[in-house]
């Protein structure tokens, strides 16, 4: 018996919501990167994005467990002298909670050309609404 390759044209995505209310950072960002590389589909192959769609939802809303909130540091570089920026966790949840959901999830994803596919299934938003009722995503409990 041969094993199973998959190939990019049999991949079969679907829609899935997961809520981050009142759950830590870590264990929505380790569900939503295992299931963008799909290694909860038996299907699974490490070279191929075979991953579905992931849509989080009250990303406000999101915990951090410790001293997490005032001890964790989110760096950026303009590239110019002198550009380099710096803000806690306290400061990324209240102005930019989406951004803080991605830059965890994106952190879990593989470097490189696949990595930068798969991150772009992610839908992250602060609120309880999203704009993809469409797709009839359904719900992930954690």
């Amino acid at each position: 018996m041969k094993t199973f390759m998959q190939t990019k044209e049999t991949v079969e995505r679907n829609w899935y919501v997961i809520d981050a209310e009142n759950l830590p950072l870590g264990r929505v960002a380790t569900k939503a990167a295992s299931m963008l590389r799909g290694k909860h589909k038996p299907t699974y192959t490490p070279h191929i994005d075979c991953g579905d769609y992931i849509i989080i939802v009250n990303a406000d809303k999101v915990k951090l467990t410790g001293n997490k909130l005032n001890d964790k540091m989110y760096y950026d570089h303009s590239g110019f002298p002198g550009g380099l920026r710096e803000r806690n966790a306290k400061t990324m949840i209240e102005s930019y909670p989406t951004e803080m959901v991605e830059r965890a999830v994106k952190g879990m994803l593989p470097k490189g050309p696949l990595g930068r596919q798969m991150i772009k299934k992610l839908f992250v938003y602060a609120g309880p609404e999203h704009n993809h009722a469409a797709q009839k995503p359904t719900v992930i409990t954690l």
